[in-house]
């Protein structure tokens, strides 16, 4: 296991790789590889596990009634994906989590988290602020989805990632589909007005 990965995990950040070895050695989990395209959580499901990425890439898919599809977020080595949904009342999964290219997972049981947590203060600690920080962050997505024009949702994702880096240059989404997908508004009317933008 690439402990460096865990040394930078916001769960287990400020925790050596030598303590986090003796931590994991006494701790229930276990490592689970996913392929590009497959589903590791699926909406409605129990939400009874949390994972760490260990390694590529995930996202989080809400589909609706009507076929359309919003990309909540996009998450990477290092991050947990299913916390929230794990302690929440209902603990369902809110949505699809989806391996956007081959995945491997460091996966607990909400209970063996639980039991880690109440071992170690700094676990517990960090797991908290994550928890905050989400809860920030939708905050700000459902912001960026008030407003009405395209040019101002440009904006305010830009200014949105600026802040969350504290870099003034910002890389844009790998493609227009993509921005345009996580503002929710079409790539025609995003790509026009960034044109006009320009």
């Amino acid at each position: 296991m690439d402990y460096s990965v865990l040394e930078k995990s916001k769960l287990f950040h400020g925790i050596p790789a030598s303590e986090l070895r003796a931590i994991l050695a006494s701790s229930t989990h276990h490592i689970q590889c996913y392929e590009k395209g497959e589903i590791i959580f699926h909406l409605m499901d129990r939400a009874s596990r949390i994972g760490i990425i260990l390694e590529g890439r995930v996202e989080a898919q809400k589909s609706f009634p009507n076929g359309s599809q919003v990309n909540v977020s996009v998450r990477g080595p290092g991050t947990m994906i299913g916390p929230a949904a794990a302690f929440s009342i209902s603990q369902k999964y809110p949505c699809d989590v989806v391996a956007l290219e081959p995945v491997t997972v460091l996966m607990f049981q909400k209970e063996d988290l639980l039991t880690l947590m109440h071992k170690n203060v700094r676990i517990l600690e960090n797991f908290t602020t994550e928890i905050a920080s989400a809860t920030y962050m939708l905050q700000q997505r459902l912001e960026l989805l008030s407003y009405s024009g395209i040019a101002q949702k440009a904006a305010f994702w830009l200014l949105m990632q600026m802040r969350q880096t504290g870099n003034s240059t910002v890389p844009v989404p790998e493609s227009v589909s993509k921005w345009a997908m996580l503002m929710n508004v079409s790539r025609p009317s995003l790509h026009r007005e960034l044109k006009r933008l320009e």
